[in-house]
């Protein structure tokens, strides 16, 4: 029900606010904590998606084969797996820190609040994407005891990349439901302003994101395998553009699964490299 695709690319940006924080290895305690953290967010997130769009996905052609629509996940078993991962997280995020715990709250309203964004506001997807966002900025939290002070700007920096390269992709994402969504009232900015302007706001978003990136350069003092990571991601955002047009939507799936898992991991292997042979950054 709750997809392995996600986690390929959401899963590096939360582990290069974790690498980040700590400078090369964290402490291993915290590292499986964070991790236990993430999951259980993410399942808290997803299944209560599932549950609350479950009227809409049932109606929606490309989604009815889902797990809930089909009944081969039953409803309630979904709602006590909303309570576990819930439960899981506030206990996780207790034991990684007084910070963290005391911003459980922030972190579980924007995981609750982002599914019914699209009732209301064609900004969903940058709600989506600052929701993934929280995820490195939560890590960092996690490991460095802080997120409030003039070193703590690399996670607020990665929660700016990771908003417009989620709200990038969920565009190009939401242009197949397009008809759907003006025939539900649901608010998007593919249903709202059409495909081709959609796709034009896609890239400016990932443009966006990528400036995001450079500025991260400069706390990585621009070590050279950060410069090709960036180079490669560059080059991989291109080429997933250059995948959709207006007219032709059949390679979607391989340019928001695909080229966003590659996306992820090249960055953080770019990061990780960096951290581990330039020990003056940040």
């Amino acid at each position: 029900m709750i997809k392995f695709e996600h986690t390929i690319f959401a899963l590096p940006f939360a582990y290069i606010g974790v690498f980040l924080a700590a400078k090369g290895f964290p402490d291993v305690k915290k590292f499986f904590l964070i991790t236990i953290a993430f999951s259980a967010a993410r399942t808290y997130a997803m299944t209560l998606n599932r549950i609350i769009d479950l009227k809409y996905d049932s109606k929606n052609p490309r989604t009815s084969e889902r797990h809930l629509v089909k009944g081969i996940v039953r409803k309630k078993t979904a709602i006590y797996g909303v309570l576990i991962s819930f439960i899981v997280f506030v206990i996780t995020a207790y034991a990684l820190g007084p910070l963290p715990f005391i911003l459980t709250p922030v972190a579980l309203f924007f995981l609750s609040f982002y599914h019914i964004t699209k009732r209301f506001t064609y900004f969903s997807h940058f709600f989506l994407g600052l929701t993934d966002g929280l995820a490195p900025a939560g890590a960092w939290v996690a490991i460095r005891g802080s997120f409030f002070t003039l070193s703590d700007q690399p996670a607020w920096i990665l929660i700016f990349i990771v908003t417009f390269w989620i709200a990038g992709f969920d565009i190009l994402y939401q242009c197949q439901d397009i008809e759907f969504d003006r025939k539900e009232g649901l608010h998007t900015i593919p249903s709202r302003f059409g495909t081709e302007m959609a796709l034009k706001i896609a890239r400016l978003c990932h443009i966006i994101m990528l400036l995001g990136l450079v500025y991260l350069g400069f706390f990585l003092n621009f070590n050279i395998f950060y410069i090709i990571s960036l180079v490669i991601s560059t080059v991989l955002l291109l080429k997933e553009h250059s995948l959709i047009s207006p007219h032709d939507l059949s390679k979607l799936d391989m340019a928001f699964f695909n080229m966003n898992g590659y996306i992820s991991i090249i960055i953080f292997l770019g990061i990780m490299l960096s951290i581990f042979t330039n020990r003056g950054y940040l």
